[in-house]
């Protein structure tokens, strides 16, 4: 740096003297040889001690911070390929850029020949579409994604892929991170994967979130089944207030979505009236979500309009303050969609997590169940 430093005042001494020696043309002729032998010794100085001295700077500034992110590039390449969970980079249109060691394994295609191709086809057909919807929903910054699908060598196999964006450095463009897991696995225990001990606000959340799926099976089991709105209605009111500020349900019916059920904070009876008289098919997000059926996760939507707007014409996210939301398809793969569950949280509440998303995607299969279940006589 102090090398750096003398060369630029040196560097800026030579451009005073060149001002000053243009200036002097306009002496005297008698006076231009003398003029003249200072230009040439300028000339010398800049051949002679200047630029070598420049060389010198380029070679080993540069060049060493060149290779200190080689180095880093080349330890981030090997984290990627050995670490022990299948994920693959695509860009917005799914096109596979790199695959790690796990990847190829779990889904049976080598790197070299995945690479350059779309993603979407090694998944089943039927989940191709919804896979790319989700992938460039990722890369235009609506939030983290995960959806379950089928790999095309093993359709009977649900695989969980989900979905968070990347920005590589020195790239214009967003990339998407995905990683496969499949479905029905279980979380290993502590004592055969050892691993670091939980703070105690993670172990306090993770209680939270078991008490919240016992309430939920309780609701299901104690009350009627087979009546969709009824059973909405039920698992509302466990998730309103302990797990989200607001609870809009929505159930398919033969011809298109209703809206069954409303849950809003005390201050806001009005503004609840407003998302109640909505119709389902202007709420971009329950649309998608029926659609595709997967979940949507973004905090602090970008989009205003995601969720449509109330019967004054104002954005229903900006009326609500909602700084998280999470839009659950209530299916049971690979059936149809049932429904479609929204929460938002709004404020200073924390945003939805990763873990809360993985619980209420596991609720939403047992809502969708007793939405489905034959009713009891």
């Amino acid at each position: 740096m102090a090398q750096t430093d003398e060369f630029g005042e040196e560097l800026a001494d030579f451009v005073r003297r060149v001002a000053e020696l243009k200036a002097a043309r306009s002496v005297p002729a008698d006076d231009l040889p003398t003029v003249l032998d200072a230009a040439i010794f300028e000339l010398d100085h800049v051949a002679g001690q200047l630029w070598p001295w420049y060389e010198s700077l380029s070679s080993t500034g540069p060049s060493g911070v060149a290779s200190v992110d080689r180095q880093e590039q080349q330890l981030l390449k090997a984290l990627f390929q050995r670490v022990p969970v299948p994920v693959a980079l695509v860009d917005r249109e799914t096109v596979v850029r790199r695959l790690n060691f796990a990847a190829t394994s779990f889904t049976g295609v080598r790197a070299g020949y995945a690479t350059g191709r779309p993603l979407t086809g090694f998944l089943a057909h039927a989940d191709r579409a919804a896979f790319r919807s989700q992938a460039a929903a990722v890369a235009r910054g609506d939030g983290d994604r995960s959806l379950t699908v089928h790999l095309q060598q093993q359709p009977a196999v649900p695989v969980r892929a989900t979905l968070t964006a990347l920005r590589p450095s020195g790239e214009p463009r967003t990339a998407v991170l995905v990683v496969l897991q499949p479905a029905d696995s279980r979380v290993p225990s502590p004592e055969r994967v050892p691993g670091p001990v939980p703070t105690l606000t993670e172990t306090t959340r993770h209680a939270a979130l078991m008490d919240l799926v016992d309430a939920m099976t309780t609701a299901l089991l104690s009350g009627p089944v087979g009546d969709p709105s009824g059973v909405l209605e039920r698992a509302a009111g466990v998730l309103h207030g302990r797990f989200a500020d607001w609870v809009v349900a929505d159930v398919a019916g033969a011809a298109r979505l209703s809206r069954t059920t409303v849950l809003a904070p005390t201050d806001s009876v009005e503004g609840a009236r407003g998302v109640a008289a909505q119709d389902p098919a202007a709420c971009p997000l329950v649309v998608e979500a029926a659609r595709g059926g997967s979940t949507a996760l973004p905090v602090r939507p970008e989009d205003p309009d995601a969720f449509g707007r109330d019967t004054s014409g104002a954005p229903i996210l900006v009326r609500a303050n909602v700084t998280s939301l999470l839009c659950v398809p209530l299916t049971t793969a690979p059936g149809p969609v049932q429904g479609v569950l929204t929460l938002f949280r709004s404020g200073a509440r924390r945003a939805f997590s990763m873990a809360e998303a993985q619980a209420m995607d596991m609720m939403s299969r047992h809502l969708a169940l007793a939405m489905s279940a034959p009713a009891r006589t």
